[in-house]
């Protein structure tokens, strides 16, 4: 079994995340690159679909331009959190007709197949809605212990989103807009079996990521051969096994700096990035504020092939600044971190149209 430096993991998955000195060219070259990219919508500095994509793509990349994607030209879909590509969609039809694998919810659903029938028919009458235009005709309200508890019409947009049956068709001020998937999704992909859709999904998360555990490339339920998994490999200094993507084991590597959203690929596996990076990241907007270490929503820092720091910054649209409150140094920055992190953080206002206003 071959043994890969540190150095040369890190950079294979710095490279498979497209934060490489060579830039993607544009908005689908990166969601392509990329397989899926979070939905979370916090904005404390851009929410992170724009965040991801602009950490990619820089200054050139805007809000507008995927919504034309989306909305018009049906490049990319919203699934689950994720915007994909449309290309990717067959590989996760087998997914959507096994919907939804909990018995709890397989109940729920059952018991209000009138209320199913309901929103879709409204759906098919009035054209896209927001889950509040679409009336609540539950016969079983939807129970839970957190926020969803009695959210019947958007519980039933979300299990039909993720049954196919629905789509995400747009996004407005008032949030999702849905509609008829077969008013969204075309209908000439091709079908796939459930193990050649889930070889599929097991190569791309492995592209998109070059290099991970078999943990990140198998979700549990699915049958995957090995040879999606790509070549098994070990990490010096890292115990147990790793799967890494023949063909980024070939890329070339240059570096950059970049910030990145706390929902990126790159630092999302926590367990993976302290294996590989030995950075310690926690997303802390869930905790007090007397309990923060590096602030409500600290964007980590790359430099190279290193994760170097985070940055405590919170947009202040109102009064036009970026405001930095900190930059947590994980190693001493020297002149040159420090200089290219200074740029990062320039660029970042310029892109939301702000000034920059740091702490002293």
């Amino acid at each position: 079994m071959r043994t890969l430096a540190a150095t040369e993991a890190r950079r294979i998955a710095v490279t498979a995340q497209l934060l490489g000195a060579e830039r993607p060219a544009d908005i689908m070259e990166t969601v392509d690159g990329l397989g899926a990219i979070d939905t979370e919508p916090t904005a404390a500095v851009a929410p992170s679909t724009d965040l991801i994509l602009w950490s990619r793509l820089g200054w050139p990349y805007q809000h507008a331009d995927l919504m034309r994607l989306f909305e018009q030209d049906r490049a990319v879909f919203e699934w689950r959190g994720f915007v994909r590509p449309m290309s990717d969609l067959p590989l996760f039809r087998p997914v959507m007709r096994a919907w939804p694998p909990y018995q709890e919810t397989r109940e729920w659903l059952s018991a209000n197949q009138g209320f199913r029938r309901d929103v879709l028919d409204r759906l098919r009458a009035e054209g896209p809605q927001h889950p509040a235009d679409v009336p609540d005709t539950a016969q079983v309200s939807w129970r839970s212990t957190g926020w969803t508890n009695s959210r019947n019409s958007s519980q039933m947009l979300e299990l039909l989103l993720s049954r196919g049956e629905v789509a995400v068709t747009g996004r407005d001020a008032k949030g999702r807009l849905f509609d008829l998937a077969e008013r969204v999704y075309p209908t000439d992909l091709p079908e796939l079996s459930d193990r050649d859709a889930a070889n599929a999904r097991a190569e791309r998360r492995l592209g998109a990521l070059g290099i991970a555990r078999r943990k990140s490339l198998v979700e549990s339920g699915e049958t995957v051969d090995e040879e999606a998994l790509g070549e098994a490999v070990q990490v010096e200094d890292v115990a147990g096994e790793w799967h890494v993507d023949p063909i980024a084991l070939t890329a070339s590597y240059s570096g950059r700096t970049a910030l990145l959203s706390p929902f990126d690929r790159l630092v999302f596996d926590r367990d993976r990035l302290g294996e590989l990076f030995g950075f310690e990241y926690i997303l802390e907007m869930y905790k007090p504020a007397a309990k923060r270490r590096w602030g409500y929503f600290a964007l980590p820092i790359l430099h190279g092939d290193r994760l170097v720091g985070k940055l405590d910054a919170k947009a202040d649209r109102k009064a036009g600044m970026l405001r930095v409150h900190a930059v947590h140094e994980d190693v001493t920055f020297d002149e040159t971190i420090a200089d290219a992190v200074d740029e990062q953080i320039a660029d970042l206002a310029r892109w939301l149209g702000l000034e920059v206003d740091r702490a002293r």
